[in-house]
């Protein structure tokens, strides 16, 4: 096989995640201790856990694809942008599936085991799409299947780790998935629908009657147009600047609404995004030879694909990449990433390095790689997130209070 280049070589232009104190492990790390919790994590550098800690409720608003360097660009005199404290990095891969779990546990992928939208579980023997927990060619999701999926994931969440009330403020399309039921723990839950419905239900809770309006709180609230708008119609497209306007403006009303009740929100991200154009896309269609070589279809992200390969390939799947596609993938060995620390630190899931494959393809630019099985209808997403770009790793944290 062909030696890829140096991983040190190909991070020169990559961000690398932090979780050192400038990630969203660590942020997480602090939210935790703050509350009363314990964290083995370090916590944030540029917030103090005690300034944390002072507010009776603290809040986290997670907006899915606010990505640090597109608010900067979209919105440099918001309110997102005023409140903005400091620069975090997401997990990687920097998707939705690997970093939400970070948020909902306080642990990095490596340790939380979920590794992109299609996880291969060897424990169930097939490719998942671990949030809505169903195999990746159709069928029930875990509970309906006889999966539990407490015992499946593992994890302990963050209101179990935590000594004060949680609440999570999800989207009702959501709330009971079999997911978010296995991360909910303690923590109680409230659903909504719509942003306003969001930011309504939220200062309900705020506004409690009696000790348990001054008791402790801590709430995670969880937005998931704003990337959606990016899939479909691009983060550079007028409809996710509309959305982001839409989004400060209800923010600075509900700061308004819940001016009495000793508050602090954190508004963060779990990745940002990259637009695309049709050539940026790399179909395995079109390369038959090289998917020939894998054992199962592509894991992890377009943005970074996780390959399995099948026996006695490796070396051929190599110099394919090396021959065929060597400006427009990089070739990592998984392993070197997990050595490198680009899934975390620390304690690994039991079943980690199984879920990374042999190999992993970075594309460059912008570029994606897909691989659409039989039964699957090809579709195009303009945004797209999960590599090491700083548009898709970096993301704000702003800090609001009343």
């Amino acid at each position: 096989m062909v030696n890829p280049p140096p991983l040190a070589e190909l991070t020169m232009t990559m961000t690398r995640p932090d979780y050192d104190g400038g990630g969203l492990v660590n942020l997480m790390s602090s939210i935790i201790q703050a509350r009363g919790g314990r964290s083995d994590a370090p916590s944030l550098r540029d917030l103090s856990t005690d300034e944390l800690a002072q507010a009776t409720n603290l809040i986290l608003l997670v907006i899915d694809g606010l990505g640090a360097d597109w608010l900067d660009r979209q919105s440099p005199d918001g309110i997102l942008s005023q409140a903005r404290r400091t620069t975090l990095t997401s997990v990687f891969p920097s998707t939705t599936a690997a970093a939400i779990p970070t948020f909902l546990t306080g642990e990095a992928p490596s340790a939380h085991g979920l590794t992109g939208w299609h996880t291969y579980l060897g424990e169930l023997g097939c490719v998942m799409t671990v949030l809505p927990g169903t195999p990746r060619f159709g069928g029930v999701p875990y509970r309906k299947a006889g999966i539990d999926p407490v015992k499946l994931f593992g994890t302990t969440p963050v209101s179990d780790r935590i000594a004060t009330r949680s609440i999570l403020v999800s989207p009702a399309h959501i709330a009971r998935s079999d997911f978010n039921r296995a991360h909910l723990g303690r923590g109680e839950l409230v659903t909504f629908k719509g942003l306003r419905d969001m930011f309504v239900r939220t200062a309900g809770v705020l506004h409690g009657w009696g000790r348990r309006r001054r008791e402790p709180k801590y709430l995670y609230l969880y937005w998931p147009r704003l990337d959606a708008i990016g899939h479909e119609q691009g983060m550079e497209s007028p409809a996710a600047l509309a959305h982001l306007r839409e989004i400060e403006q209800e923010i600075a009303i509900f700061m308004h609404e819940i001016a009495d009740t000793d508050s602090l929100m954190l508004v963060c991200a779990d990745h940002g995004q990259v637009d695309t154009q049709p050539t940026d896309t790399i179909d395995l269609a079109d390369h038959p030879e090289l998917e020939n070589h894998l054992l199962l279809p592509l894991c992890g992200e377009p943005r970074a694909a996780f390959c399995y390969l099948r026996s006695g390939h490796a070396a051929a799947f190599g110099d394919y990449c090396s021959d065929v596609l060597a400006d427009r993938v990089d070739l990592v060995p998984s392993e070197q990433l997990v050595e490198e620390g680009f899934f975390g630190a620390g304690r690994m899931h039991p079943r980690f390095m199984e879920r990374v494959g042999d190999v992993c393809l970075l594309p460059k630019g912008n570029g994606v790689i897909r691989q659409w099985l039989p039964f699957e209808q090809p579709h195009r997403q303009i945004g797209v997130h999960g590599g090491l770009s700083d548009a898709e790793l970096r993301v704000p944290l702003c800090l609001l209070r009343t």
